[in-house]
């Protein structure tokens, strides 16, 4: 019998296209759960006249509206920097983690923060900003999870991707936040590390820990540096016991082996765990028994960056041709548009952790 998809044939190339877009490079995507789609456009080196917007009739609105979007120079006061990310909570308000740094330069002063809009009234209900000894000089906050199940009022959980990478937690109740595992090897670049995307060879590729999701229960984090091919996890409960040290969280970590090169990462409620397969132009899966499979795989499918699981069954992707950008091609443009938001049904359910009634 003929084998339906074999190697060297795009096997999983059936996606929808939510979105075409024209104007700006997207990188964060988050879905709520009546299915409206928010984005975000980090200011990278383009004219970005929004860094988050709504999807609306296939078109990026400026959200939760266009003066708070406006930034130049300065301080990122009452500002939305630089926003790498974007993700609908369990309690079904909106976060904007906002990096505070453009260019990938030093951040700004009040620029990195986490932002919550509230979806009913699109207003801004509450900035929480790191404390200055849980970030260095050179941090950059990627991607963020939250768990409003555990403490008073739950905890945010956040990649730092600089080369050194590290884990941020903040406590939401308090406002309090610190780092973990900083410089350790699950979160830090590997060393030497190459890329190769659609055949070719990438060098200086030095992005720490990156995709981050969430266990179904709230036990572990996910995540992995981008410049690697290794998927780590750690204990929460390590991660947010203030009276151990590094190495002893350290000892709660598991590295689960080789998987492919990944950007983004997300979960879903019976232990599936998805990932970006930057190199390959694809996303897969590991369910929970430990069996790997191809969801999305396709010759437009040219650096996916986020993923993003919604109520109603379906997994979202960014596709935006970020080693076709200047920064990552040696200041050349060579991106096409238009820039995709794509999606493929997946049957599984998001991760709700929510306060217990």
């Amino acid at each position: 019998m003929t084998n339906p998809t074999p190697l060297g044939t795009w096997v999983a190339d059936d996606y929808d296209v939510v979105a075409e877009i024209t104007t700006n490079m997207p990188t964060g995507l988050t879905v709520s759960d009546d299915d409206r789609v928010f984005v975000s456009f980090p200011r990278w080196g383009d004219d970005v006249p929004f860094t988050v917007a709504e999807i609306i009739d296939g078109i990026p609105v400026a959200y939760p509206n266009a003066a708070v979007n406006v930034w130049s120079e300065g301080p990122g006061d009452g500002k939305l920097v630089s926003v790498q990310s974007v993700i609908v909570a369990p309690d079904n308000t909106l976060w904007l983690l906002d990096t505070g740094a453009p260019k990938f330069d030093a951040f700004v002063p009040s620029g990195p923060k986490l932002v919550q809009v509230d979806l009913a009234t699109n207003e801004i209900v509450r900035v929480v900003e790191p404390s200055a000894d849980a970030v260095t000089a050179t941090t950059y906050l990627n991607d963020v999870r939250f768990d409003f199940s555990r403490g008073a009022g739950g905890y945010a959980y956040i990649t730092d991707s600089q080369p050194v990478g590290a884990l941020i937690i903040i406590d939401l109740a308090s406002g309090e936040s610190w780092s973990r595992l900083r410089g350790h090897n699950s979160t830090k670049a590997t060393d030497q590390f190459r890329a190769t995307v659609q055949g070719v060879i990438r060098e200086g590729y030095r992005v720490g820990a990156d995709g981050i999701a969430i266990s179904a229960d709230g036990s572990r984090i996910y995540y992995c540096p981008l410049s690697s091919r290794r998927l780590y996890s750690v204990a929460t409960e390590a991660l947010l016991d203030r009276s151990l040290n590094d190495d002893a969280v350290a000892a709660t970590v598991i590295d689960h082996g080789d998987k492919p090169a990944s950007d983004g990462l997300e979960s879903d409620a019976a232990g599936g765990l998805y990932m970006t397969a930057y190199e390959h132009s694809a996303v897969v899966k590991l369910d929970a028994d430990g069996n790997w499979s191809t969801l999305v795989h396709g010759p437009a499918v040219l650096w996916p960056d986020t993923l993003a699981l919604a109520a109603n069954g379906h997994l979202y992707v960014s596709v935006n041709q970020l080693p076709r950008s200047p920064l990552f091609n040696g200041d050349i443009d060579d991106r096409v548009l238009p820039y995709l938001i794509i999606r493929t049904p997946v049957d599984a359910a998001p991760i709700r952790l929510t306060a217990v009634a």
